[in-house]
């Protein structure tokens, strides 16, 4: 005769799969990090959870757009077992090829000309090759954007510095404005501490404060003996301390610059060349999706008026496509902006910088009027 099984086992094997997954489930987005449980999570559709719910509760259904359609079960559980999505190429070979996932990044708010085959991809060149003193055009590192007209603006911060502008990769440079087809320089006069100066200025005749950090961050990756794989780890100690030191700040502007040609980067408004802009958005910080609202109504607004001047709009990053935090948890207000790419000038940049300090300052005055409204 069989010895039957006692009813707990079965009763506490259920309690414990039932206490791993809730425990998997309210710390997972912490600690349990596994890109492929994260994607299946995330390829499985809020529209697809309702569906599910509305087996048992039909109301539920209610709320689902007209032209929804039920998913297709064998796609689920397609999806689920393989973590392969049926016409995205980059779920087949994003495992396989090294690098690959820096492809699979979210394209959260799109301009004319962008899509996944044209994505900027963060690299990390060798800390060699950015710290050599290549040759400067000089011909072309003057601009024939006018200067800022130094006119007294209508409100200021009084003396406060409330806006932080740094350069994580502060080497980033300009085919233009060097020599030999050189790309990186830690000459602030050709990288993109140039294009932070220029917002600076603009800001600041704006009424608006600001502190420009201007660290050659190749040296100081040297000095501590890092690579440039680093670069956010320094950049981060940096504006932890600047924050520290400075409470009246409360908005962070990172600067870079595209990895994209000149045909992609770079746009015609009324008559004028435009460096096009992208806005990166960390998603692995708690206030992604604050970031993200930000970020949307901004790339709306600069499009708005000055129409193309967007080209990855809002791009979505995790820590698989890239650093996934940005220093984008540490302020109020955290923006990283790519402005141009390694084929545009001089003037396009200024033009670019222009209209972004132009809508930044409209949004930041915005802002300080709803808060005077709420005191």
């Amino acid at each position: 005769m069989k010895k039957r099984t006692p009813f707990i086992v079965p009763f506490l094997l259920v309690a414990a799969i039932l206490f791993i997954s809730s425990l998997l489930t309210s710390v997972g987005s912490k600690y349990f990090t596994s890109s492929y449980v994260s994607q299946s999570i995330k390829n499985f559709s809020p529209e697809n959870f309702v569906y599910l719910m509305g087996l048992e509760f039909s109301q539920v259904h209610e709320v689902l757009p007209e032209k929804s359609k039920p998913p297709k079960i064998s796609a689920v559980v397609f999806n689920a077992a393989t973590n392969l999505k049926p016409g995205d190429i980059r779920s087949l070979l994003g495992r396989e090829l090294p690098g690959f996932y820096s492809y699979d990044a979210e394209i959260f708010f799109a301009g004319k000309g962008a899509d996944f085959t044209n994505l900027p991809v963060e690299s990390s060149p060798p800390l060699e090759e950015v710290l050599k003193d290549n040759e400067i055009n000089e011909e072309n590192i003057k601009s024939d954007v006018p200067e800022t007209n130094k006119k007294k603006p209508k409100m200021t911060t009084n003396g406060r510095k409330v806006v932080y502008i740094y350069h994580t990769h502060s080497y980033e440079s300009f085919k233009p404005l060097l020599k030999n087809g050189a790309v990186s320089s830690n000459n602030e006069k050709v990288n993109v501490v140039a294009v932070g100066k220029k917002l600076t200025e603009e800001l600041e005749e704006r009424g608006i404060g600001v502190v420009h950090d201007k660290t050659n961050m190749a040296e100081a990756l040297h000095a501590k003996g890092w690579s440039t794989n680093d670069a956010y780890t320094l950049s981060r100690s940096m504006v932890a301390s600047t924050l520290s030191r400075n409470k009246d700040i409360t908005n962070i502007i990172d600067i870079h610059r595209d990895s994209q040609p000149r045909k992609l980067t770079t746009t015609k408004i009324n008559g004028k060349s435009y460096a096009k802009v992208s806005i990166i958005v960390g998603k692995e910080v708690n206030n992604f999706e604050k970031n993200r609202s930000f970020a949307l109504k901004f790339a709306k607004q600069m499009e708005k008026k000055y129409p193309g001047i967007m080209l990855h709009g809002v791009m979505i990053k995790g820590y698989n496509q890239g650093n996934g935090k940005y220093n984008q948890d540490l302020a109020k207000n955290a923006m990283l902006f790519e402005i141009g790419g390694v084929d545009n000038n001089l003037d396009e940049l200024y033009r670019t910088t222009e209209a972004i300090a132009d809508v930044y300052s409209e949004f930041y005055w915005e802002a300080e009027k709803v808060n005077a409204e709420n005191k």
